[in-house]
């Protein structure tokens, strides 16, 4: 029987800002319905990788295919793309006039052409399954951070994205809100979505991810399962860095 193509596979990716190398030749293979998530000190590279994967950021060199798509083709128009893979970050950067279902049905109306009428019952069954049923009318101001970071990420999958990218996404929440945004996280894995995640929760990484990526220096130096790398890393620079953030 032959290998299934993987959903995401990365070739010899370049990013340049200026003279300063961000990423320095990245190679990466994502299975379909496969969590990867990203780990390593800040400036590793890791945000840059994920705006590259999402087209944020045009890459200066290599190869990035999505199924058998190179989508890092110069000149591709990205918007179909885009649909393809959502992205998260840490910021939620809704729209504050709106409401949370405002926010929500946004970009299938602009992008998708849908109407307000087609996309309601898709956008209150995601508010349902993330628990925000009884928010859906209220502006970002009115919700808790993990309430907004929730919303942010229905947001996104109102798109009905393939993959889904997220930068650090409970970095600027509250300890107490951490939990319920890494729920949401735990249901899409689940439900079998591709996933590559940059974070510093690292017992979410250790006891979620499918694979685990320590990036330095604009490489990947170490990839491979959870209890492998958190309990027997085999570089130098692994060790000192989850010794250092593994109190």
């Amino acid at each position: 029987m032959p290998e299934a193509e993987p959903k995401l596979r990365l070739q010899n990716v370049v990013k340049k800002f200026g003279d300063h190398t961000v990423l320095r030749g990245i190679d990466l293979v994502v299975g379909e319905g496969e969590m990867v998530c990203l780990i390593g000190a800040s400036g590793s590279g890791k945000s840059t990788l994920l705006r590259c994967l999402n087209g944020l950021e045009p890459v200066d060199d290599g190869e990035i295919f999505l199924d058998k798509l190179d989508i890092a083709e110069p000149g591709l128009d990205l918007g179909p793309v885009r649909q393809r893979i959502g992205i998260v970050f840490q910021s939620f950067n809704l729209f504050p006039h709106m409401n949370a279902l405002e926010n929500v049905l946004l970009a299938p109306r602009r992008v998708l052409g849908k109407t307000r009428d087609q996309m309601m019952g898709d956008a209150e069954a995601l508010f349902t399954r993330f628990g925000l049923a009884a928010h859906i009318h209220k502006y970002p101001d009115q919700l808790s951070g993990g309430q907004q970071q929730r919303v942010a990420i229905i947001r996104a999958l109102a798109m009905k994205p393939e993959v889904m990218l997220f930068d650090e996404v409970t970095s600027a929440l509250d300890p107490e809100l951490v939990g319920e945004v890494l729920d949401v996280l735990r249901a899409l894995q689940a439900e079998g979505m591709t996933m590559i995640l940059a974070t510093h929760e690292m017992r979410f990484a250790r006891d979620v991810a499918d694979r685990i990526c320590f990036m330095d220096g604009g490489v990947i130096l170490e990839e491979g399962p959870p209890d492998i790398i958190f309990s027997a890393p085999q570089e130098e620079r692994t060790k000192a860095f989850l010794k250092s953030i593994l109190v």
